[in-house]
């Protein structure tokens, strides 16, 4: 699933390198922790948020054909450590 995360997003942005994806197992789900570079974080957030909701969707979708749950964090960046 992590693959299909970093495909959508190297697909929005200018900026295909930049696209990070941290995969966080928490006690009944998976976070997946999305950061590109500034200049594109509008491009998968889009206007009022919409694109954003539809990738949460999507991977939302998957996971439950798959028997998990997930979520997707964007975030500014992602810390070395994680």
């Amino acid at each position: 699933m992590k693959e299909l995360l970093v495909y959508i997003a190297k697909n929005l942005v200018d900026s295909p390198d930049d696209v990070r994806v941290v995969e966080v197992e928490e006690e009944d789900k998976t976070v997946f922790k999305l950061s590109v570079a500034p200049d594109d974080m509008g491009k998968v957030i889009g206007r009022h948020g919409k694109i954003a909701k539809e990738i949460r969707t999507l991977m939302r979708s998957v996971a439950q054909r798959q028997g998990k749950h997930v979520s997707v964090d964007i975030v500014d960046a992602i810390d070395a450590e994680e």
